[in-house]
C-alpha cells in the first residue's frame, strides 16, 4: 500500500497494490499494523456501510469529545467525491477541505483524522460506502457543518438542486456558527 499526503496534513490518501489477472483482482484494503506505522498510530472499533443513491449528500459530520473519530472511508460500489474539512481552531488550514473521488474502480481509501468534519457525495447512480471508526458512535457527542456552507468553497460536483439530504443534514449551522469543539492545541490522540 502506499500512503499519499494531500494540501491537509494528517488527511491522506491509501492507494493499495492491486494484482490482477484473468480471474480478477485481490488486493490488502487494510492492515493494522502497516496503517499505525505509515498513517496513524489509532485502533479502529467500528466498521459501517452505508448505501445511497446518486445526488446523495452524506455530511458534514463529526463527533467532539470524549468520542472523537477518525475515519477510513472507501467506496466499494460505484463513486464518491469525500470530503475532510479541517474544524480544528488555531490550525493553519483552519476551514480549508480536501476532496477526493473514490470509487470501485480506483480502491482509494481516505483517512479522516479526528478535529475534521467527513462528508460525500454520490456521483454515480448508486454507491456502497464503508467507513472504519476508532470510536464508537455517540450521539450525544455528534456534531455537524452545512454541507453548502459557502466559507468552505465546496464544489460537490453535483447540481444543488440534484442534491438529496437527511432531514438532520438540511438543518446544520455553517462553520462560522458551529460550536468550538475542537483546538489544535488540544491533543486528539
Amino acid at each position: 500500500m502506499n500512503c499519499l499526503p494531500t494540501s491537509i496534513p494528517g488527511v491522506c490518501i491509501i492507494e493499495p497494490r492491486v494484482f490482477a489477472d484473468a480471474r480478477g483482482y485481490f488486493f490488502e484494503s487494510f492492515s493494522e499494523a502497516w496503517f499505525r506505522r505509515h498513517v496513524c498510530d489509532t485502533h479502529f472499533v467500528q466498521d459501517n456501510e452505508s448505501r445511497s443513491v446518486r445526488g446523495t449528500v452524506r455530511g458534514l459530520h463529526y463527533q467532539h469529545a470524549p468520542h472523537c473519530q477518525s475515519k477510513l472511508v472507501r467506496c466499494v460500489k460505484g463513486r464518491v467525491l469525500d470530503v475532510a474539512v479541517d474544524i480544528r481552531h488555531g490550525s493553519p488550514t483552519f476551514g480549508k477541505h480536501v476532496a477526493v473521488e473514490l470509487s470501485a474502480e480506483n480502491h482509494r481509501q481516505l483517512f479522516i483524522p479526528r478535529g475534521f468534519a467527513h462528508g460525500f457525495a454520490v456521483l454515480s447512480e448508486e454507491a456502497i460506502f464503508q467507513y472504519k471508526c476508532d470510536n464508537y458512535y455517540a450521539p450525544e457527542s455528534e456534531g455537524g457543518i452545512a454541507w453548502d456552507d459557502p466559507a468552505l468553497g465546496i464544489d460537490w460536483q453535483l447540481p444543488a438542486a440534484d442534491v438529496i439530504l437527511s432531514a438532520k443534514d438540511t438543518d446544520r449551522c455553517t462553520l462560522a456558527d458551529a460550536p468550538h469543539d475542537f483546538d489544535i492545541s488540544i491533543p486528539l490522540y
